[in-house]
């Protein structure tokens, strides 16, 4: 299997995705990690838990994807889920108004903590861009194949998963759900739900209520979005 040990990606996924390993890209990734590793730079998240939204969202399971975009890059935060943190820690800008915009579209009052396993373990597939980080170096593993990996991942759900709710905040979560079939799955798009744009749209939008009606609609159990 081409998979660096200590590295386990789910096995429904693999069967999809797994050619995707033997890919030159891949190889070249791979490669740079390793590297990375030898020069003695800490990268984040942890090996084991570089494919943890896998882990915890099986293909057949997903119902919701939300695209993020690089993990958290200081130490104890990134644990493989786009928008969580471990808990114990604090919870960052963006998910804190992803919080505050559940309260308003939903009631529900989250935020004791930012760990959101909860929601993966339902259906919501947690899912950064670019699933490595050097600590302390935004957007250091871009461009180094990640993305060509999540394109897979997206076009694997788009072909063999129906009715999907993509949630799309932001420019870069927009581009990257582009060549999702409108005709089998819903895509809501919104800004980002950072501190700097959040007021612009974010705050209002109201999707998680919209997506949990299309997925009730569509015969599927919604989503309980309250954290415990």
């Amino acid at each position: 299997m081409a998979q660096t040990p200590a590295i386990q990606l789910e096995e429904s996924w693999l069967e999809y995705l797994q050619p995707e390993f033997d890919k030159d890209y891949m190889k070249s990734l791979k490669a740079f990690l390793l590297q990375e590793k030898k020069a003695g730079k800490t990268v984040f998240p942890p090996g084991p838990e570089i494919f943890n939204a896998f882990q915890h969202t099986p293909i057949d399971q997903v119902k919701v994807v939300i695209i993020g975009q690089d993990p958290y890059h200081n130490f104890d935060q990134a644990h493989g889920l786009s928008f969580s943190v471990r808990k114990g820690i604090k919870v960052p800008p963006s998910l804190r108004n992803i919080y505050k915009e559940q309260e308003r579209d939903l009631g529900i009052e989250n935020g004791e903590h930012g760990d959101l396993t909860q929601w993966a373990d339902q259906g919501v597939l947690l899912l950064n861009s670019v699933l490595t980080v050097e600590a302390h170096q935004a957007a250091s593993h871009q461009g180094k194949g990640w993305e060509t990996f999540t394109d897979a991942v997206i076009s694997q759900i788009n072909e063999h998963c129906e009715n999907v709710v993509f949630l799309c905040w932001g420019s870069y979560a927009q581009k990257k759900a582009r060549f999702i079939d409108q005709q089998k799955h819903l895509v809501l798009k919104s800004v980002h739900p950072s501190p700097l744009s959040a007021h612009r749209g974010f705050i209002g939008c109201g999707h998680f209520s919209e997506a949990n009606y299309y997925l009730e609609s569509h015969g599927i159990e919604p989503i309980d979005w309250t954290l415990y």
